[in-house]
């Protein structure tokens, strides 16, 4: 049997674990035989997906994190190495928007409130340089590992209305590039750091932006969809199998690339 990209016994650290992506893609890689480890804010909707992963058959623990409280993160570190005693990937999935870090329709670039633009900021890119640091710790301890950070469309393209989101998946992917060589370089290239890039897929945060109540388009979800050759917004199982591939042997000569899973919107032209 071909163990190219088996995750079969790799402990795997998903922050942002109680959103639709991230419990998707824990719940797929415990099916897979990884040992998940989803971390988020809200106890009781984590603990909800474990034990439906768990039902499955699946390996899965939920730990209460802040991601961008380093402290916090350390001490979820610790919980994982004394459960598992090592950390084979981290998945830093968490991430959001805010309200005035976004420009209205009818608004302009003075309606942007500084300090919503500021935590959007450190909720998605120091919120992924934290665990980022923590985790690679065990890591290099070990000699080996992966990191797999969230970009996103938003980074590729300047789209409209999302400034401070924009902004900061525009620095993951940055910080993506630069982990990869400073680790490859300083470490050992047996730890890689990639990043994943979504295209528009249907989640809590979005879906009043790109839908009615009813199930029907938005003006701004009709315009993505024009914008997308497949026609449709993305499955969140359908970015299940890039991340496998990411954190597994099968991507060992892989690092600092930003792996586009969107349907054709970045190449979409006209």
């Amino acid at each position: 049997m071909n163990e190219l990209f088996s995750v079969k016994d790799k402990v795997v650290v998903i922050t942002g674990g109680t959103g639709v992506l991230g419990a998707c893609i824990g719940e797929y890689l415990a099916l897979e035989g990884a040992k998940v480890v989803l971390m988020g804010r809200r106890r009781e909707e984590g603990d909800k997906i474990v034990e439906e992963i768990k039902s499955k058959g699946g390996e899965a623990m939920f730990l209460v994190t802040d991601v961008m409280d380093i402290d916090v993160v350390r001490k979820n570190c610790d919980d994982i190495l004394a459960a598992y005693g090592k950390v084979d990937a981290l998945l830093n999935a968490a991430g959001g928007n805010m309200p005035g870090a976004t420009i209205a329709p009818s608004g302009t670039f003075f309606d942007v409130k500084i300090d919503e633009f500021e935590r959007v900021l450190n909720l998605n890119l120091t919120g992924t340089v934290i665990p980022s640091q923590v985790f690679l710790k065990p890591m290099v301890e070990a000699g080996k590992g992966a990191i797999v950070n969230f970009s996103s469309m938003a980074a590729f393209r300047p789209m409209t209305r999302v400034l401070g989101y924009a902004a900061a998946k525009a620095g993951i992917s940055n910080f993506t590039a630069f982990m990869a060589n400073e680790v490859a370089t300083k470490f050992t290239p047996a730890i890689r750091v990639n990043a994943i890039a979504p295209g528009f897929f249907l989640t809590n945060q979005n879906r009043a932006l790109l839908t009615n109540p009813d199930g029907s388009l938005t003006e701004r979800g009709a315009d993505v969809i024009r914008q997308t050759p497949f026609k449709r917004f993305g499955k969140p199982e359908e970015l299940c199998g890039t991340i496998q591939y990411l954190i597994s042997d099968a991507a060992s000569f892989v690092t600092g690339t930003v792996a586009v899973v969107d349907g054709g919107f970045n190449a979409f032209a006209m």
